[in-house]
């Protein structure tokens, strides 16, 4: 579906959230309970300086009550990010043999998401994870059968605009899960670090597996399996997810905060994500078009895939070492570090080698998940409380019209210049992140 292409979302915030007593039915006893996972939390992370609490961050992560049911909840409903997109390109084309239909059709669902993202993100906010995630799932998966039936019948083209359009209502999943973390380590920036990491790394890892779960399950068995066992994977994920009701955030019915836009220091930070969503875009369309002109097309989504792996390694030391206290220099150096990395790719152009260029893009993901880390921190402590979901979707949705402005330039130099010219736009992309964070979030302490 349109939001299981991107980068994916996250986040923590540091704000103590509205008061839980009469929120849902039961206020005392759930605020009781709403409190319990944070006083274990700490517990199980210790003191913060303690010599163990560095060497083992992610199994401390874990001792807090309902957090592996939760995370296998939100795996299995994240995991089909990668692969609704690929399976609706496979499927609309193989059945109309149009790949521009098939690119159109994905877009008018990145778009819908876009314009629908922010106000689900605000429901979930206001009404809590499982009463606005579970139907707005249903709805997005419904969309998904309606447009795996309008193929399979051949029903008329404006029809799969329409059903793929009823996608964009698919929450945002990840950052949920980063809104439970928030809650449960709130007071504690060295687990919201870790966690952040953590979550970042499951993106990775959802990019990574997903295209090849697609193309395998639409090839192998037929042209549909992609995308209704990405339905079914959704579906039963945010069921698992919603369960977990101990670890769920306590929501804010009649919040008066204002619009995350309107907080000071967000509108830069969404710049940013905005060139780094570019990065990712104009990455996937230069190497896939380079492996076709050296004549390793099939393999042009292995070569990525390296680039996800690097990434995801990185998010996950990145998580297990202490922070610096000052988020935003912190961003500023991650992102400069994805700038310098970026030209590795560019110069292994020049060789002609498919082999160096996919070394080149392993070590070039090493910056991606700390900058997503960290800029995601950075989003929670902006957002104003109880517009935690709002605010995190509001990145995502950035990076999503990163991506699609970053598929277009890269196509755009990758038809008018040589190969390895066209790794000039990863390279401006992460140039223009770096501007951005300098002129925006760089100068708050």
């Amino acid at each position: 579906m349109p939001q299981l292409m991107t980068v994916s979302g996250s986040t923590l915030v540091l704000a103590g959230p509205a008061p839980y007593e009469g929120a849902r039915s039961g206020g005392t006893q759930d605020a009781r309970a709403s409190r319990e996972p944070r006083r274990e939390a700490r517990e199980a992370y210790g003191k913060p300086r303690e010599k163990s609490v560095r060497t083992v961050p992610y199994r401390r992560l874990f001792a807090v009550p309902g957090a592996r049911a939760f995370t296998l909840g939100n795996l299995i409903a994240r995991l089909p990010m990668g692969m609704f997109s690929v399976s609706a390109v496979i499927m609309i084309a193989g059945s109309r043999g149009s790949y521009a239909l098939a690119g159109a059709v994905t877009a008018t669902g990145l778009a819908a998401t876009a314009l629908v993202a922010p106000w689900t993100a605000r429901l979930v906010d206001r009404h809590g994870q499982a009463r606005v995630a579970v139907p707005a799932t249903a709805i997005a998966v419904l969309g998904s059968l309606a447009l795996l039936l309008c193929v399979r019948l051949d029903a008329p083209d404006w029809t799969l605009f329409a059903a793929y359009a009823a996608t964009a209502t698919t929450p945002n999943t990840g950052g949920m899960s980063r809104a439970r973390w928030a809650h449960v380590h709130r007071g504690d920036p060295a687990a919201l670090h870790t966690a952040n990491s953590f979550e970042q790394a499951v993106d990775e890892l959802c990019y990574t597996l997903g295209p090849v779960a697609a193309a395998f399950l639409c090839t192998a068995l037929f042209p549909e399996a992609g995308t209704l066992a990405g339905a079914v994977l959704l579906m039963t994920g945010v069921l698992i997810f919603s369960a977990q009701r101990a670890t769920e955030p306590p929501v804010a019915p009649r919040t008066t905060a204002r619009s995350p836009l309107r907080s000071p220091g967000l509108a830069p930070l969404l710049a940013v994500f905005l060139a780094t969503g570019a990065v990712f875009g104009s990455m996937e369309v230069v190497t896939l078009a380079y492996a076709s002109g050296l004549g390793h097309g099939p393999s042009g989504g292995a070569v990525l895939a390296l680039q996800a792996a690097g990434s995801g390694a990185a998010g996950l030391v990145y998580g297990s070492v202490r922070p610096a206290r000052s988020v935003s220099r912190r961003l500023l150096v991650c992102v400069g570090a994805m700038t310098a990395l970026m030209c590795l790719p560019l110069l292994a152009a020049t060789t002609g080698s498919l082999a160096v260029l996919a070394g080149a893009l392993l070590l070039a993901g090493a910056a991606t998940a700390p900058t997503m880390v960290t800029g995601m921190t950075l989003v929670q402590r902006l957002t104003p409380e109880g517009r935690l979901n709002e605010g995190m979707t509001l990145a995502v949705t950035a990076i999503l019209g990163g991506i699609a402005a970053g598929s277009a330039t890269g196509g755009w130099l990758t038809d008018h210049t040589s190969g390895p010219a066209a790794y000039l736009a990863p390279v401006c992309a992460a140039g223009l992140a770096l501007v951005a964070c300098a002129a925006g979030p760089a100068r708050r302490r």
